[in-house]
């Protein structure tokens, strides 16, 4: 049981006691070891103390007080600021919630063994509850100031969160579909339409729930059988329950057996993860019964939906079908391009082409109404209307010459709906317009997609280079789902590295060989003081190793639960002003990164905050439909599958920015499902705490917009409708692009070799898997 805060219940909540503590005498040195014992027994269950090394614990016990609570006295208030942690020794108390319209519910309540108030030992945060003692009760507390006093927040060691990824180009088994009654057919149109979590990512029509129907194939599973098992990383398939039964299990705490939390049976359908995207399997699933199920894999789910994708193609490709000037284009081309235009939005009065400017970018209005002037007078109006599928477009020349725009655009409806297409992306898929318009009718297709951006990356001079053998091991810093990221020396200069090692044969049971090799490509073509960079990559028997940058400062998100940083504006803008200069950076080079949050941003030994980790990042010009990230980061167009573009990492931006002010992102929630459908309802469905008001909930607004072409970085002026927003005011742009800037804190770093700023152990090293050569020769050309 539990409130928004930090409030549980332990079962079999304490060790049993020789002798009970109303038993002895107060001022006995027998009392006195009896209640140390009993209050270090009830820390070491609280999950915040477990992330504490164990000789800390007799210090945070030795802090305890001890009070006693009078019956119906309130502990802790909802809404006001807390500071302190309490556990329920003995007695009992509830736990109840005001919701906005004034009506207070009972929630919960707690007894011996169960606590509250846990995340005010960390920071400023409203309590999201009353807890009100419902008879005496004996309590622990503890307050933030001795918590922080004994430097015990320094010492705590955080959870980092895993990004899951889109399962590469792993072959997935699928077999050919069953024929199906309509019985058949309509019981598996039930559970579709039934399963909540499936509802609340993704629109089910009836026309897709068909296509779904159509391509499901049926599988007998005898009693006994684990259909599921946990950890799995084969993990394709959602299941629908045609008959017989099935078992749920959850994963238990340590030494506990698994408990069963749900019982599936006709008509139920589980395993709905599986159809966004590969995350090792989270529970443990097992047919009670000799059962039936309807299996669907998710490459088929997939593809269903991104139809409405393939739809929007051939709709825009009739659009260039109507521009004069790419009539010479194949087909083809137009299909490359069709993919590559990125939707944009204005509001009424801006301006999207000025007159005597230098012009770039090619528009395709399908929504909404333009002035056209041309010095200072009015020469016409141009009108597009999205239910009547009428297009106009303006701006086309930009795509053969960087000569000044011939006349202002101005938006008079009060939203413009455009699609765009900017030079540099052209020549990028096709090469100059000016040859293709001169080229000879035989000549074949250009499709060259994204390969020239990665034949660039190849291209980019090396400095120094650093052999493998002359490196030695200094320790570990950091664990992650792939691999390893450990502290090496350069024995001949003394210099040292972070090496990030990554198991071939993990990399390849998981078909993530392009994607190794992507990151690679990425690293080599960026160069900013805001991306960690990397030196040299390493091709070994059973390894692929990036040699990087070591930043020794640790993890962002490590630092700001441990020094209390939540709530900090100076240091939020510090921050998340090194993201804006990282993002500018990679989407200058056609690179999206999709993964931002506190764990992959490191702090230099000056405080300098720089990117960490490509390994989800992609060369894109258009879009990519591949579902990937951190699920508390996961943009809405992400969860549905639509296809997404640079926007989602202004969104990213959005919820770092309120992570670092709140404490926690804004559709936190128990399961990555209970997440997604948080964000599908929107931004505006969240309740923004005090501190996340005013500039900064204006900010967070604007980059959470569901639609991403809305979102503020995405607009007009790009970047600097962030930098020049109000929460930014007199914040020196300048002087923290040149690193001038004094950081709001500067890590204790003792040498090159000091790896006292992370936490990770040898025990959390990932397993290894043996990897076999194919002989494909697929890592070939990893090594630099």
């Amino acid at each position: 049981m539990s409130c928004c805060e930090g409030c549980f219940a332990f079962a079999g909540n304490s060790q049993k006691e020789d002798i009970p503590l109303d038993k002895l005498d107060p001022k006995s040195a027998k009392y006195q070891n009896q209640l140390y014992k009993q209050t270090l027994d009830f820390l070491q269950k609280v999950p915040l103390f477990r992330r504490l090394p164990k000789d800390q614990l007799p210090f945070l016990a030795a802090a305890c007080n001890h009070p006693t609570i009078r019956p119906r006295q309130v502990i802790i208030k909802q809404g006001e600021i807390g500071n302190e942690f309490f556990v329920v020794k003995t007695g009992e108390a509830t736990v109840s919630v005001t919701n906005p319209d004034g009506t207070t519910k009972e929630v919960a309540s707690l007894k011996g063994g169960d606590y509250f108030g846990e995340l005010a030992l960390l920071r400023d945060e409203p309590r999201a509850a009353t807890v009100t003692a419902k008879t005496e009760m004996q309590v622990l507390s503890i307050t933030r100031e001795k918590f922080t006093g004994l430097c015990l927040s320094e010492k705590l060691r955080f959870v980092a969160r895993k990004a899951v990824g889109g399962g590469g180009k792993r072959l997935v088994e699928t077999k050919p579909p069953s024929s199906k009654t309509k019985q058949e057919r309509d019981l598996i149109t039930k559970a579709l339409k039934g399963n909540y979590n499936l509802r609340e990512m993704v629109t089910l029509d009836q026309a897709r729930i068909d296509h779904i129907t159509d391509v499901a194939w049926k599988e007998t599973i005898p009693a006994g059988q684990e259909i599921i098992t946990r950890g799995d990383l084969i993990a394709d398939y959602f299941y629908i329950v045609q008959e017989g039964a099935f078992e749920i299990y959850a994963p238990a705490a340590e030494g506990e057996e698994p408990q069963c939390v749900q019982k599936p049976g006709k008509g139920d359908s589980f395993g709905e993860l599986a159809l966004l995207y590969l995350v090792p399997r989270a529970a443990t699933v097992k047919a009670m019964t000799n059962s039936v199920v309807w299996v669907i894999d998710r490459m088929s789910f997939k593809s269903i939906l991104m139809k409405v994708s393939d739809k929007k193609v051939e709709e825009y490709v009739k659009h260039l079908n109507g521009v004069e000037i790419l009539a010479s284009l194949l087909q083809e081309e137009k299909q490359t391009l069709a993919k590559a235009l990125a939707e944009v939005y204005f509001e009424k009065n801006e301006v999207i082409l000025q007159q005597g400017n230098p012009g770039s970018t090619f528009y395709i209005m399908y929504d909404g109404k333009v002035e056209v002037t041309k010095d200072g007078k009015v020469q016409t109006t141009l009108s597009a209307d999205k239910s009547t599928a009428t297009a106009m477009y303006f701006g086309e020349r930009a795509l053969l010459h960087n000569e000044p725009r011939a006349a202002t655009v101005r938006a008079v409806s009060a939203t413009v709906k455009a699609l765009a297409l900017d030079r540099d992306s052209f020549n990028l898929l096709l090469g100059p317009l000016e040859d293709l318009m001169s080229r000879d009718e035989s000549d074949k297709p250009v499709t060259r997609t994204t390969n020239n951006l990665r034949e660039q990356a190849n291209s980019v001079k090396k400095g120094r280079r650093i052999a493998r053998k002359g490196l030695k091991k200094i320790g570990l810093l950091g664990c992650g789902g792939f691999g390893a990221v450990e502290l090496w020396e350069e024995v001949e200069t003394g210099e040292t590295f972070a090496m990030k090692m990554l198991s071939k044969g993990y990399v390849v049971k998981t078909g993530m060989q392009e994607s190794v090799m992507t990151e690679r490509d990425i690293l080599l073509s960026t160069n900013s003081p805001f991306i960690i960079k990397l030196h040299e990559t390493y091709n070994e028997p059973q390894t692929l190793s990036f040699l990087l940058e070591a930043a020794l400062g640790g993890e962002l998100f490590e630092t700001y639960n441990r020094m209390g940083f939540h709530g900090k504006e100076q240091h939020a803008r510090f921050y998340s002003a090194g993201v804006v200069f990282a993002f500018d950076h990679l989407h200058e080079r056609r690179i999206i990164y999709r993964d931002l949050k506190p764990e992959n941003l490191l702090l230099t030994d000056e405080g300098r905050v720089k990117i960490t980790d490509m390994g989800l990042a992609r060369f894109v010009i258009g879009k990519t439909f591949t579902t990937c990230g951190t699920p508390d980061y996961f943009a809405p167009e992400l969860i549905a599958s639509l296809g997404h573009n640079a926007a989602v990492d202004w969104w990213t931006l959005g919820i770092l920015i309120y992570e670092l002010i709140v404490g926690s992102p804004p559709f936190e929630a128990d399961t990555p499902m209970q997440t997604y459908g948080k964000v599908m309802r929107g931004i505006s469905r969240v309740n923004f705490p005090r501190q996340a008001q005013g500039d900064i909930g204006v900010l967070v607004k604007g980059l959470l917009c569901a639609d991403p072409s809305s979102r503020l970085c995405m607009r007009p002026g790009g970047s600097n409708n962030l930098k020049e927003h109000a929460w930014y005011k007199g914040f020196d742009w300048d002087a923290m692009f040149n690193q001038t800037m004094p950081v709001p804190y500067k890590p204790n770093v003792k040498s090159k070799k000091d790896i006292a700023n992370f936490f990770a152990l040898p025990a959390d090293m990932p397993p290894q898997i043996k990897y076999h050569d194919d002989g494909s020769g697929w890592d070939k050309d990893f090594a630099t």
